[in-house]
């Protein structure tokens, strides 16, 4: 693996979001001295916090999987996630609604979920579905080592042998196909499909490799922080703050100094902050611009689909919503190519409906609930500008409304006391690329050693981190984009022995026996 040479004693890095947040603490846990830099007043980026008439919102992702993950950042300096945050394992982990009128409650534990599933669909798929939970769990195995918890130097470092298991699984073909394989229900086929859109890429031409989303999504377990998502980066940065690390809130960068191929200092709008290395966390437009130089690729980057969402503070709230719901539309193939191929906004959508209350009741005011409605929709690059979104988007608030109310949501448009719309011009305004939040889209070219790496030629010491490199979007992934980038810094990839100590339970064994425990009742 290729590290930073020279001195790293003393390390900016740009951006408290979650990538940020845990390069700063596996970079304390290695002994390094941080400063970290943040535009904003609190941490959090893409996972931030909007407090709005009494409402505590997330204004970024509302799934985590894999907290082992944030784990690991905590351990790095000597402390525990669950010191620090409440995590609540979410049974179910999803309700999908469909446009034939059916539900279906989503299980992450086996035997719930085989026998919803044939419930739901019979015996038959319920069978197809244990296959496909073990297809998942072996796809997992096959990647994480060498696939995504890595830092490429050479697609070369491909060639171990889980590239070969990953082969034989079939995680070269298409995701739609290899799922199609074990469950033929088209509606169950969806539940663990979905994901690919995360990615960037609709099933049909995503990488099965990719379904190894559905796994964190469908079988290692779904939380929700006490608090809010929010709460997960506010603890990450009062444990690095606690490590001795400076958190300035409030300051953006303008410019690098540099001395020959290496960054000599950060300048903010308030200061010049002299560095040993930098780790920046902008979107990739940001960081380049930053750099200097802007990486040669054969082909220009293609982004992923962007989001447009509503925050509604409601007077009432609906019994068929769980905390999270799938609301599926009757089209599917067709809602992929407007929002990949077309530019358009989806004539039929698909929605993420997430109601934190139900779980939370303190992020709303007594007696009031939150709802957070998510409709993909295309990027600027092919759809609607960020121009045009002035116009658009109150026509389509009023679209979505009268389609919540047509699927069962009745009084929600009188029902809303406080609401905040966000669409791709915000996205854009946030210099997200493309005006979309989930940065480029995991085409094969785009995707391991093709994704943009975190090391920049001509730049010595600095290094990327966040959903645009290496491993690519997600809570976990950028999590561990974190990790990775330190990893260049320090040369270590693991949690250093004398911080891990006391902390025996940062692997996922211990989160999914918490889930079950929790969902059976016992105490956490």
């Amino acid at each position: 693996m290729r590290t930073v040479g020279g001195k790293t004693d003393h390390v900016v890095v740009v951006g408290a979001g979650l990538s940020g947040l845990a390069a700063t603490l596996h970079l304390l846990g290695a002994g390094r001295r941080v400063t970290l830099v943040e535009r904003d007043d609190l941490p959090g980026g893409r996972a931030g916090r909007l407090v709005r008439g009494g409402y505590r919102i997330d204004t970024g992702p509302t799934v985590l999987t894999m907290p082992h993950l944030a784990d690991e950042a905590f351990a790095a300096v000597g402390e525990r996630l669950r010191d620090r945050v409440e995590l609540i394992a979410l049974h179910p982990a999803y309700r999908a609604s469909f446009a034939d009128g059916s539900t279906l409650d989503v299980h992450t534990e086996a035997a719930a979920m085989q026998q919803a599933v044939e419930d739901f669909a019979g015996p038959r798929e319920a069978a197809g579905y244990a296959r496909l939970r073990h297809w998942l769990h072996r796809l997992y195995q096959a990647q994480m080592k060498h696939f995504i918890d890595t830092n490429f130097d050479s697609p070369l470092q491909l060639l171990t042998p889980d590239l070969a298991r990953l082969a034989a699984l079939g995680g070269f073909g298409r995701m739609d196909a290899q799922i199609s394989r074990f469950i033929k229900d088209e509606r169950l086929r969806r539940v663990f499909s979905f994901q690919a859109l995360y990615a960037g890429v609709p099933p049909a031409r995503a990488l099965a490799a990719y379904a190894v989303i559905a796994y964190m999504d469908t079988v290692a377990g779904v939380y929700f922080p006490r608090g809010g998502m929010h709460a997960l980066p506010q603890a990450m940065a009062d444990a690095a703050e606690a490590a001795g690390a400076e958190l300035r809130y409030g300051r953006s960068v303008e410019r690098l100094e540099r001395t020959g191929d290496r960054i000599t200092a950060v300048v903010t709008d308030a200061e010049r902050i002299p560095c040993d290395a930098v780790v920046l966390t902008p979107d990739l437009p940001v960081t380049y611009r930053l750099l200097g130089r802007t990486p040669r690729r054969s082909l220009p980057l293609r982004h992923a689909p962007s989001a447009v969402i509503l925050h509604a503070g409601t007077d009432r709230t609906w019994p068929q919503l769980a905390h999270h719901t799938l609301s599926f539309g009757a089209a599917w193939h067709g809602t992929f190519d407007e929002l990949t191929r077309h530019g358009r906004l989806m004539s039929d959508p698909s929605l993420l409906i997430t109601r934190p209350t139900a779980t939370d009741p303190t992020l709303a005011p007594p007696g009031r609930h939150l709802h957070y409605i998510l409709a993909p929709c295309p990027n600027t690059d092919i759809g609607p500008g960020p121009a045009h979104w002035g116009e658009l988007a109150p026509r389509y608030r009023a679209q979505l409304l009268t389609e919540l109310e047509r699927r069962g949501l009745d009084g929600i448009s009188t029902a809303i006391d406080e609401q905040c719309l966000v669409t791709p011009a915000d996205w854009h305004a946030q210099d997200h690329a493309a005006g979309t939040p989930f940065s480029a889209a995991h085409t094969f070219g785009q995707t391991g050693p093709f994704r943009p790496r975190n090391l920049v030629r001509g730049t010595a010491n600095a290094v990327l981190a966040g959903c645009g490199t290496t491993p690519g979007v997600g809570v976990p992934t950028v999590l561990i984009s974190g990790k990775l980038a330190a990893a260049r810094i320090t040369g270590s990839h693991t949690t250093p022995p004398s911080r891990a100590r006391g902390n025996p339970k940062t692997d996922a064994t211990y989160w999914t026996r918490r889930a079950r425990r929790t969902r059976r009742g016992a105490p956490s």
